[in-house]
């Protein structure tokens, strides 16, 4: 049975952000060196198209942001956010990897345009999360 977000019976389960804030609270650099990892699918596109210095960077930025907002973030996650996008009343693109580890394509991207009134969506084939660094062309 799922715990997901309110209302969103294919959300992920609950102890999907129990262990995301955990882990926050466990270690907060380890965890965001696993979220910057995941963010940009490393072991596929490290070396390739993503730089071990590209990698840190990402990682100096992340771990000097708040602990505190990063779970609060978690926390609005599991509330969800379907009721702020149907609220967009502008022309949006959905650009979405279908291999993103963070926001996963089935579950969010794919799911998106439905909600946004006049929005169109372009699936990356193989786009991690962070598909504006690996796939920047494509994107623009």
């Amino acid at each position: 049975m799922r715990s997901g977000p309110t209302g969103n019976p294919e959300g992920l389960d609950g102890a999907v952000f129990q262990g995301t804030k955990q882990a926050i609270v466990a270690d907060w650099p380890a965890c965001m060196q696993q979220f910057c990892l995941n963010c940009y699918n490393f072991d596929v596109f490290g070396g390739k198209l993503v730089s071990d210095d590209a990698l840190r960077a990402s990682w100096n930025i992340s771990v000097g942001s708040s602990p505190k907002g990063a779970l609060d973030c978690v926390n609005a996650w599991q509330i969800g956010l379907r009721e702020d996008l149907k609220r967009i009343d502008v022309p949006a693109l959905v650009i979405h990897g279908d291999a993103d580890r963070i926001a996963l394509f089935p579950r969010s991207g794919k799911r998106t345009p439905e909600l946004i009134n006049g929005s169109g969506l372009v699936v990356i084939e193989g786009g991690p999360h962070s598909i504006a660094w690996t796939r920047s062309e494509t994107v623009n």
